[in-house]
């Protein structure tokens, strides 16, 4: 029987590192991360200074960085983690999906697992993973190797709220086991569990106000805390939207966009648009799903519930269950980017206290 084993986490498409700092947090050693955005790649090494970075693209990474680390770890379980660049499969997305060259990353993951045979693998990405493609799916793929590998899996759709995040967000999770049977934990929050779901007024109150386009100057206490500046135009339309959950519908006509003023002959709206841009944050509701987007009043239900403002990066990063001594590089838009593009930790943190469950199940207590 194995005692005091750890797991050593290989964050493959690690962004910024939101998977990595659930993992963390639920008592996992992150020692190997690679990523090819160079922003986000700087973001992951500054709050993992002790981890192995690859800055570049899985196609090009060299083995033999993987096996020096597996072997450098000798008492460690292998968990081999691969978030792939959702937006070829996200509905949200417009243009066509055989033009990117992402599609074919997850299914460049396949051999690697093949090659070392971690003792777990986790999958998270957009639902649409599942959907398309017939025996092309690079899921279907991958799903096919682990049963020839005799892995046990679990896997469905779930939803991020119900695992503490104070977001809107529905997710694909595979889990992936060598040592044994092996189930995604149990939501813990919501209607009828033993927690209440967690809230923007849970995730961000206590942060200090700050107006448009300010930072706020304790850099330290409140690292990121910086909200985009908005036009004049914008300026208008947040002061008269209303506070704790106001939309673009209260708008008067003359602060209303063309697009969403359009009737047929009867004055009916013929097109409203997405009624969630220009609107505010509820207060006692949990956030809608951040995007890429998620400090712009225009690009979403991002404003603040009281403020003036949009979200700035630090609120949205909060709301992606990241720790205040997070701390985000880059230009405004590309800390925005590397949030939105995250695996909300909470997820991450409730699905590395699973893995450890399974740990335990099978060889006892760590």
């Amino acid at each position: 029987m194995r005692t005091k084993t750890k797991i050593a986490v290989y964050d493959f498409f690690c962004g910024c590192g939101g998977t990595s700092a659930g993992f963390h947090k639920a008592g996992l050693d992150i020692v190997f991360a690679l990523d090819v955005d160079k922003d986000a790649a700087q973001t992951f090494k500054l709050n993992f200074p002790n981890t192995f970075f690859h800055q570049g693209d899985i196609r090009h990474l060299v083995h033999a960085d993987i096996k020096a680390i597996i072997d450098s770890h000798p008492n460690h379980l292998s968990l081999f983690c691969a978030c792939a660049p959702c937006q070829p499969y996200t509905k949200q997305r417009t243009d066509k999906k055989d033009r990117d060259d992402r599609l074919g990353l997850l299914e460049k993951f396949i051999p690697i697992v093949q090659q070392y045979k971690p003792h777990f693998v986790f999958i998270e990405n957009v639902p649409g993973l599942r959907k398309g493609q017939g025996k092309n799916n690079p899921l279907r793929q991958l799903e096919e190797i682990l049963e020839e590998l005799d892995y046990k899996m679990d896997s469905d759709i779930v939803a991020a709220q119900d695992y503490g995040s104070p977001q809107i967000r529905r997710r694909f999770i595979l889990l992936a086991s060598r040592i044994g049977n092996i189930e995604l934990p149990k939501p813990a929050y919501g209607l009828g569990r033993d927690k209440s779901y967690r809230t923007v007024r849970d995730a961000i109150s206590d942060i200090p106000n700050i107006n448009a386009g300010e930072s706020h100057p304790d850099t330290k206490l409140y690292p990121n805390h910086r909200a985009a500046d908005l036009s004049e135009m914008n300026m208008r339309r947040i002061k008269m939207t209303p506070r704790n959950g106001g939309g673009r519908l209260s708008l008067p006509a003359k602060l209303q966009l063309q697009c969403h003023k359009k009737t047929d002959k009867n004055g009916k709206i013929i097109y409203g648009g997405h009624t969630d841009v220009y609107g505010r944050l509820w207060w006692d509701r949990p956030s809608p799903g951040l995007t890429t987007r998620c400090i712009s009043f225009s690009n979403g239900r991002y404003g603040h519930p009281e403020q003036d403002r949009a979200l700035s990066v630090r609120e949205a990063a909060r709301l992606q269950g990241f720790p205040d001594d997070f701390v985000f590089t880059g230009n405004l838009n590309s800390m925005a980017k590397q949030v939105g593009n995250a695996v909300p930790v909470d997820l991450s943190h409730a699905m590395g206290k699973g893995f450890i469950e399974h740990i335990e199940e099978v060889y006892g207590k760590i």
